[in-house]
């Protein structure tokens, strides 16, 4: 083949693919089914193309589409929000229980209901953006306007009843950002990227300068924005290779509550066996001076005292003797509720022994801790007003501790704070533990060696601050394996868990990077981003050019080679938008033939 026959078969395709980008294609079908889905518009979306000088969609259904963008976000926002909130889930229900008086995983329920309408407004939006990128105007209809409308409400009265109710769960919020804020930020930046194409096309088809000056202006300031973000961004999980510390001691939280009832020896059992350093519990005294084990002040929700002594259901714990708390049977609502919808996966010979436990004593509790060499800690509950060891309750406690168990008193971390300085003064060896946040002075003053804090005080300059002064930190209640990622990354010695026996298989924390390996990530996303939005700003302005300038020649031409009125949307969008492409190729093979014949 000859040099010419070469550049002609060369030009023809340059020119065929030239001719391929400015033709814009009918997509009928898939177009027919988006007007469907969106507006329920099956048979007129031909109808629904737009000018070049006209808007996206009329005033009302562009605040119909505000509307959509703005249930989106807050649908995503409480859903990310309650997603993270999943550590307090078992609290959340509780606290209905306390409030309703019968057990209902609300928690579940409430996930359930927000993915669904995340889901459903997710799809409405990526309908409405699809069309927008085949030029076509929105026509919402009524009908998901109002389920717009319902998720929205749904979002908000949610969010505002959660925040009034359980403001504290917001932190949760803030500390899940340290751990994801570098893959949200990924997320963010890919979403604006792939919204490059529909703002692009329909900008440059506006003739309104000031308008596609706001939308370029509005888009590119988000661009930048997200682009910037990781200049502020801290994460205790970006930190360099060999700075990492132990994983912090895993304290079982009354127990193990996901393998057994709360606060038995069974729980306690199973917590040893999941590889706990230590047990948690909370103490209370009985009537005839038994210390015993109970987190609630009364015994409805993990006894049944409703069968057995139903005019008694809301007394007070500690009003009861030992003998009466011995007769209840403090293991059949675990298998009957499922808190945290684990029984099921029990064996058969532990569903009934789970469901057979008793009300555990103090000495029964601290003689299993000290036989297996674990750490205890336990809140100490001061008898109501007229109890006969309301007095005496730290003395009788003591009691039991020196003269009826075989644990050593540097197992014990005691956290009380009444007469601590008498405590301590009677036992040097007990682990002086303060549950409150403290100065430093105040904290030394009083012979403390270690604070017991919720997570929600995580921060690592104050777990260096502590540890500066050999006062270690234990946070409660961490359960879910990012929480505890996020708690090892930032230096915490040990954390209260419910789920000891899920978060001992962590080898190590999760999503940990280098800050070399981040910067990479994070300017790879940018740099790529900001490429890819260059192209199709380019292309689209290039394209709508050239389409201006076919549309200008077929005007002015009079061989009737080309259309002699100035094409409308539907024109150009059709295939024959390109005849003067084409008729340009054809003219260029003709007079390069006699070239290849010669």
């Amino acid at each position: 083949m000859t040099y010419p026959a070469m550049a002609s078969k060369f030009s023809q395709r340059l020119l065929g693919l030239r001719a391929k980008l400015l033709r814009r294609y009918e997509h009928g079908p898939f177009v027919r089914c988006l007007s469907g889905l969106y507006g329920c518009r099956w048979r007129r979306y031909e109808r629904s193309r737009g000018q070049p000088e006209d808007c996206c969609c009329s005033k009302l259904e562009g605040a119909s589409f505000a509307l959509l963008v703005a249930a989106f976000c807050l649908t995503l926002l409480f859903l990310y929000f309650w997603g993270q909130a999943e550590n307090d889930y078992n609290d959340f229900d509780w606290f209905n229980f306390g409030h309703l008086g019968f057990w209902f995983p609300w928690s579940v329920v409430l996930l359930v209901i927000s993915a669904g309408f995340f889901t459903y407004v997710t799809v409405l939006m990526l309908l409405a953006v699809c069309l927008l990128s085949e030029g076509q105007k929105l026509h919402l209809h009524w009908s998901h306007k109002v389920g717009i409308l319902i998720s929205l409400i749904f979002s908000v009265a949610a969010t505002a009843v959660l925040s009034d109710l359980w403001g504290e769960e917001w932190t949760t919020l803030l500390l899940s950002f340290q751990v994801t804020a570098p893959y949200l930020h990924l997320g963010g930046v890919l979403l604006m990227t792939s919204l490059a194409w529909p703002v692009a096309l329909h900008v440059f088809r506006m003739n309104s300068s000031v308008r596609r000056g706001l939308i370029v202006g509005v888009y590119l300031s988000v661009l930048l924005t997200l682009y910037l973000v990781p200049l502020g961004l801290y994460s205790p999980c970006i930190k360099q290779k060999g700075t990492l510390g132990p994983a912090p001691a895993l304290i079982g939280h009354r127990g193990a509550p996901m393998l057994a009832p709360e606060n038995t020896l069974m729980s306690f059992e199973k917590a040893v066996e999941a590889g706990s350093d230590g047990l948690e519990t909370d103490v209370a005294i009985s009537y005839d001076g038994v210390p015993f084990l109970m987190h609630d002040h009364n015994l409805q929700r993990t006894t049944n005292i409703q069968e057995v002594l139903p005019n008694r259901t809301g007394d007070s714990a500690a009003m009861f003797t030992w003998s009466e708390l011995e007769g209840l049977n403090a293991g059949s609502w675990f298998l009957s509720q499922n808190p945290f919808g684990t029984a099921g996966s029990l064996r058969q010979e532990e569903r009934q022994r789970a469901g057979n436990q008793s009300v555990c004593s103090l000495q029964d509790f601290l003689q299993l801790a000290g036989q297996a060499q674990k750490l205890v800690i336990f809140d100490l509950y001061r008898p109501p007003y007229g109890h006969p060891y309301s007095n005496s309750w730290i003395q009788r406690t003591l009691d039991v501790l020196y003269n009826v168990s075989s644990i050593q008193s540097s197992q014990v971390l005691w956290l009380p704070s009444d007469q601590r300085s008498w405590v301590h003064q009677s036992d040097p060896d007990l682990q002086q533990t303060s549950g409150t946040r403290l100065p430093l002075e105040e904290l030394q003053r009083n012979n403390i060696v270690r604070l017991n804090l919720p997570y929600s005080s995580m921060s690592a300059e104050l777990t260096r601050e502590y540890s500066a002064v050999n006062i270690s930190t234990n946070l409660y209640v961490i359960s879910q394996p990012w929480l505890y990622s996020l708690a090892w990354c930032t230096g915490v010695h040990s954390v209260t868990t419910n789920a000891p026996q899920l978060l001992r298989t962590l080898k190590s924390p999760l999503l940990l990077m280098s800050p070399e390996e981040y910067n990479l990530m994070w300017i790879l996303t940018d740099v790529l981003s900001f490429m890819l939005v260059v192209i199709i700003f380019y292309f689209h302005r290039w394209r709508e050019q050239k389409l201006a300038f076919c549309s200008d020649r077929e005007v002015k031409q009079d061989n009737g080679s080309c259309r002699q009125n100035k094409p409308d949307m539907g024109d150009i969008w059709s295939v024959s938008s390109s005849n003067c492409q084409t008729e340009k190729m054809l003219n260029l093979a003709t007079v390069m033939e006699p070239s290849r014949q010669s």
